[in-house]
């Protein structure tokens, strides 16, 4: 992208936290009709044997839900990019009941894609243990900060059964708004941003791919600012004798980035209750999540149910997303983790 291309971004997409956090319109609650569509259309499809992984959108039909799932998916995909759905009875239903009704609703916005190596397409954020600081680590499988990143899916959703002790708040903030405050303020990062930065798979290598890839954070694509990022993964590549170090002027693009992801100015705050399922399309909204204490009893430890979801009808992406996308056909299923020899499943357990 010539440098005389550069632009300021406008529309619903560039929004800031202070002001999100004032309007009430990006938050839903379920009726109590459209929560018992929800558990009769799930207990029957697990009464018939069916396996969540197995259901499409025509498998359940939501005649008091589909036209608020519907807005919703318009509000994601084309507005300010994120919204918030609270009410969901996982206090009472079983952890099947759960899964299944969070999928049927996920089936509305799009297809599920795996979220890593083993191919699960219902995924488990959950301390399990692992070292955050080990490169290679997924920082989700651990009770560490995770910092401002997208994942490599067009909507990410997010069910939380059980909140921590303490902390694990989530953060969201627009990387449209990120871009604008760039460039703005250092139009000469702003092109560093737009040239490739090397990334690592963290061993999650797709057939007849390589263990690292390169890509812009930042994108001026089909009338859309479209962002990739995930420093984490940025560093992990770093780790590699082969692959060329980080400029100065990388490093402090990169900083600012995560500057302004963090800034009070910037940031939306949410804390999840239980029940509540935010979907984030990844494209325009960077996410993190703070650092948090469990509960010491596993049952009441912090359990969130997570969707890379395929949009039915996701954004043109630049043709160098194929590399980490697969394909960028609109109409196609894009996005994911894919290695090979591995089938898709949807584990009710991490």
């Amino acid at each position: 992208m010539p440098p005389e291309t550069l632009r300021l971004a406008s529309g619903p997409a560039v929004w800031y936290g202070p002001a999100m956090a004032r309007q009430s319109d990006w938050l839903n609650q379920f009726s109590p009709e459209q929560i018992d569509a929800l558990e009769a259309a799930a207990t029957r499809l697990l009464r018939h044997g069916r396996d969540i992984a197995s259901v499409v959108q025509s498998d359940a039909a939501l005649v008091t839900l589909d036209p608020t799932l519907e807005r919703i998916a318009g509000e994601v995909l084309g507005g300010r990019g994120f919204v918030l759905l609270r009410g969901l009875p996982v206090g009472r239903w079983d952890r099947a009941t759960s899964a299944m009704a969070y999928w049927i609703i996920g089936t509305r916005l799009g297809i599920a894609v795996p979220q890593n190596a083993a191919g699960h397409l219902l995924g488990h954020v959950r301390d399990l243990g692992n070292d955050p600081a080990n490169p290679m680590t997924r920082i989700y499988t651990t009770n560490a900060r995770q910092e401002f990143h997208t994942d490599s899916c067009d909507i990410v959703g997010l069910l939380c059964l059980h909140p921590s002790r303490s902390g694990g708040a989530s953060a969201i903030t627009s990387s449209t708004t990120i871009w604008n405050e760039v460039l703005a303020s250092q139009p000469d990062l702003a092109r560093v941003l737009i040239e490739p930065f090397t990334v690592d798979r963290k061993g999650e290598v797709p057939p007849g791919k390589q263990a690292t890839y390169q890509l812009p954070i930042f994108h001026d694509h089909a009338g859309a600012i479209t962002c990739i990022y995930a420093r984490a993964f940025i560093q992990a590549a770093q780790t590699r004798p082969n692959v060329p170090r980080l400029t100065a002027q990388q490093v402090e693009a990169m900083d600012l980035v995560d500057h302004l992801a963090d800034d009070d100015a910037i940031r939306l705050d949410m804390d999840f209750q239980p029940g509540d399922i935010q979907f984030l399309h990844n494209h325009q909204i960077l996410h993190a999540r703070t650092p948090y204490q469990d509960w010491p009893e596993p049952e009441r430890k912090r359990h969130l149910l997570r969707l890379w979801l395929s949009a039915h009808q996701g954004r043109d992406l630049p043709a160098g997303f194929a590399e980490r996308y697969g394909t960028v056909e609109k109409g196609k299923v894009r996005g994911g983790i894919r290695v090979e020899g591995v089938t898709s499943s949807a584990p009710l357990e991490p």
